[in-house]
């Protein structure tokens, strides 16, 4: 097993890797960029690097700068998290060049995967079914206007080397193809450096339903069950459950056999992720396979009682799975709740600054997994995510009317997020009786807006302050976080974070640096 392993990212997922390090006995290593100076995953990792300025480019994305690191510190193993440089094979490849474990699938692998087009290419081969669409990027308008014509509008123009819905553009008629086509272009150049773009056949709100995957270095690969991911904004997840509403057995074991199929094409090892867009028919047809573990992999660990980041790194240790399929069963229903800041009002605009008052949530059935405090700061140079909100029940009812009560209980000041957008959706008839896909959210907020014209509430037509009980609720734990800040900081009773963030551990550094913070 290995003895050191450094984390190639930040925030909740970094604080993640830390915590299953320290389980398993397993010395844990942050890095961090000066805007992360005092991040929690720095404050709880047993050793911390310097790895650049707060810009992605010069940190977090800089190979060179993380695999410096990694051998000051004597690290065995590298564990990348997810975002950043987590799909990149040229990490994996300079780990491998390095003699440090990549905890990860082999750089092939991710390659294969890595480009949308050669991944359609290997699945097709395989006999994976795939939507409708080019294997190759268009060369030409000429080109496109011929393949729409051929599988019929409307079709969807994508980023081959993309993700996130990154030049991913939905065109419904021949005259918007050609800029649409442009655009895409631009965008995947942009945000890639690759402007290589496909076409597929547009599936209009289908779901999107994914399905878990662990494979070993030893040719054992199963997968985990599904989560069902259809609710998005700008083609991102905001809120997944496990198990899909939609999902019965026999659709369960044809996506799983699938999906195993899937990553066994791709010589496949550690955990994965293959994608599927399912339609009105119960069709399911492959999206991508991410090749990394996922945001939404605690609704998995909830449902099944599996560790995903510690088997994550078992299996790079080299041992073989402790499961076989028929050991793995799906207990219960778990729900996640995305707290980004950012406006959901003002299109979701990302909303940096310093979290002035923060109560989080808890009780049964609750997981909370977090990268912020009071006092620190959300920086605007990276992903507005927060904390991810999990809340687990015997059934969807009870996992709903938990993550409901959880949401009441949480309020964060400081910064805009995105709290009011969940507390909106978990009451919804349509979210309760699972009639979701990926036209979900646009269909909700303009009903919302639509009733709010035509009935506005009484708290909208009165000054006189929070109406509902829940409204009161969150005023009233407000008043009090703030008057308890405001005695901290009368009696000078506020403590400083303390940094472990050297590797020889010298107290004198320690405390220069805690200093250095005044």
């Amino acid at each position: 097993m290995f003895k050191k392993i450094l984390i190639a990212n930040r925030g909740e997922i970094a604080l993640r890797v830390v915590r299953a390090c320290r389980e398993m006995g397993i010395r844990s290593v942050a890095v961090y960029s000066e805007a992360d100076r005092t991040s929690l995953h720095v404050l709880h990792a047993d050793e911390a690097y310097h790895i650049g300025p707060s810009a992605p480019s010069e940190s977090y994305l800089s190979i060179q700068n993380i695999l410096t690191a990694a051998r000051a510190c004597g690290a065995d193993a590298l564990h990348p998290g997810y975002g950043f440089l987590s799909e990149n094979p040229n990490l994996a490849r300079a780990c491998l060049q390095a003699g440090i474990k990549f905890i990860g699938p082999p750089p092939d692998s991710m390659e294969i995967m890595g480009s949308k087009t050669r991944a359609r290419q290997q699945m097709e081969e395989a006999g994976v079914p795939c939507v409708p669409g080019t294997s190759r990027a268009l060369e030409s308008r000429l080109q496109a206007e011929e393949l729409a014509e051929k599988f019929g509008y409307p079709v969807m123009l994508k980023a081959a080397a993309g993700g996130g819905g990154k030049g991913m553009r939905l065109v419904h008629d021949e005259a918007a193809l050609a800029p649409a086509l442009d655009a895409s272009r631009s965008e995947a150049l942009r945000a890639f450096g690759d402007d290589e773009v496909y076409l597929e056949k547009a599936i209009l709100n289908p779901r999107h339903i994914e399905m878990q995957v662990l494979a070993d270095e030893h040719g054992n690969c199963v997968y985990l069950g599904e989560r069902e991911c259809s609710i998005q904004r700008r083609h991102q997840k905001v809120l997944e459950e496990s198990p899909s509403p939609a999902a019965t057995p026999e659709l369960r074991r044809k996506m799983g056999e699938v999906a195993v199929q899937a990553a066994r094409a791709a010589r496949y090892t550690n955990a994965g992720t293959v994608e599927f867009l399912v339609d009105g028919s119960k069709n399911f047809f492959f999206l991508e396979m991410n090749t990394r573990l996922q945001v939404e992999h605690p609704v998995t660990e909830f449902v099944t009682g599996l560790d995903l980041v510690q088997l994550q790194i078992r299996i790079a240790a080299g041992e073989r799975l402790p499961f076989s399929q028929e050991d793995i069963s799906m207990r219960g229903h778990a729900i996640e709740c995305r707290i980004y800041a950012e406006d959901p009002e003002n299109n979701y605009f990302p909303s940096p600054g310093q979290i002035t008052a923060l109560v989080e949530p808890s009780g049964p059935g609750i997981r909370l997994d977090s990268g912020v405090y009071v006092g620190c700061t959300v920086p605007m140079e990276y992903d507005p995510l927060l904390a991810k909100l999990i809340a687990y029940g015997e059934t969807r009812e009870q996992a709903i009317g938990r993550m409901r009560r959880a949401l009441q209980e949480y309020f964060i000041a400081g910064v805009k997020t995105n709290l009011m957008l969940f507390r909106d959706i978990l009451p919804d008839a349509d979210f309760l009786a699972g009639h979701i896909d990926t036209g979900y959210l646009a269909r909700l907020a303009t009903r919302s807006k639509l009733q709010s014209l035509a009935d506005p509430s009484p708290a909208d037509q009165s000054p006189a302050g929070p109406s509902s009980p829940a409204q009161r609720e969150i005023a009233a734990i407000a008043a009090g976080l703030f008057a308890a800040l405001e005695s901290q900081n009368r009696n000078g009773s506020v403590e400083k974070p303390v940094i472990h963030a050297n590797c020889d551990h010298s107290n004198w550094k320690n405390t220069a640096r805690t200093e250095a913070l005044d």
